[in-house]
């Protein structure tokens, strides 16, 4: 039988690239469907108004979710299973025309989008459009694909105009693919490899470091206002990636468990690749923990266990444990 969930305002009810097993009809409220534009790469919002199916392509075509799925409003929704969709859909052909029609639309739209990217590459010559492609996973945090393309480009054009940032660029997308999540997210807020001397650091490392010294002297406030500065004002992206985690892990610490939640939200909707995304979904756990929603803490620590990561690894050891702890209440 479908079940029915109740979700507040600002909940997430699947990130991209989840596994798509359900269907879901909004009942009340309103859900924010939101991708990337391929074209442009800039953030499309589509609006779930009642009566209306989301997740359906994904979970009928077996793939990985493609967009974020959160509430702006609280929301009242359905959840089908594939067969009980299938069995719905069967009796009420009504449902099987409106799905068509959406499809239709959303295959027009594809095809513009791919239609003028073509269009716009065939202008370039062969190396800078692979270049380019290298460079658009790079920003968007896609560092699988971003290693394939530079990896790609190097082997094609070795004496390319962009070969020498191209090896940078791979450097880049190596380093961040090679990270491992911290160990304690309470304890822990430097990288697993030794900081550098102060000698060795630019402006920007050194206001990181001292962020993170201030979060070990449990200085919550002034280090949360130093990552912030980063993120604003840096245009290193290493750190201000680092530095966007760890305003979300200084809410937590602030005991502010709905802005936390708030923050990381955002943050995994912009950088669904980012290197610390298994602690991120940890601490928004958390939050749901303290702030007595149970059941959505539990739905991130099982998010967490179905993560490619090692079972060794400390974050998926913590979210067994809290999972278990909750399912032991």
């Amino acid at each position: 039988m479908p079940k029915p969930f109740q979700y507040r305002a600002g909940s997430v009810i699947y990130f991209q690239g989840d596994a798509a097993d359900k269907i879901f009809i909004l009942q009340s409220g309103k859900v924010n469907l939101t991708y990337q534009d391929i074209e442009n790469g800039e953030d499309v919002h589509d609006l779930v108004q009642p009566g209306e199916f989301f997740g359906v392509k994904s979970a009928l075509g077996r793939y990985p979710r493609e967009e974020n799925a959160i509430t702006i409003q609280d929301a009242a929704i359905m959840a089908f299973t594939v067969p009980e969709f299938e069995t719905l859909a069967l009796a009420n052909t009504r449902i099987v025309m409106k799905m068509l029609k959406v499809f239709s639309n959303q295959l027009r739209r594809l095809h513009h989008q791919v239609s003028n990217l073509l269009e716009k590459t065939g202008e370039l010559s062969p190396d800078k459009g692979l270049y380019n492609v290298g460079e658009y996973y790079l920003k968007n945090r896609r560092f699988f694909q971003a290693k394939a393309v530079f990896s790609r480009y190097l082997t094609y054009y070795p004496s390319g105009q962009n070969a020498v940032q191209a090896a940078r660029n791979l450097e880049v997308a190596e380093s961040q693919l090679g990270k491992m999540p911290q160990a304690d997210p309470r304890k822990q807020a430097a990288p697993l490899s030794a900081p550098p001397s102060k000698a060795q650091m630019g402006e920007t490392a050194k206001a990181y470091y001292d962020a993170v010294s201030m979060v070990s002297q449990e200085k919550y406030q002034q280090a949360y206002l130093s990552f912030n500065k980063i993120v604003e004002t840096s245009r290193d992206p290493e750190y201000a990636a680092k530095s966007s985690y760890e305003i979300g892990r200084c809410l937590y610490l602030l005991n502010k468990f709905n802005d936390c939640i708030k923050y990381f939200t955002g943050m995994i909707t912009k950088y669904p690749r980012h290197p610390d995304l298994g602690s991120s979904l940890f601490f928004m756990g958390q939050s749901y923990e303290k702030l007595g929603r149970k059941d959505q803490a539990q739905t991130f620590y099982k998010k967490i266990l179905t993560m490619n990561t090692d079972e060794d690894d400390a974050v998926h050891i913590k979210a067994k444990r809290a999972l278990k702890a909750l399912s032991g209440e």
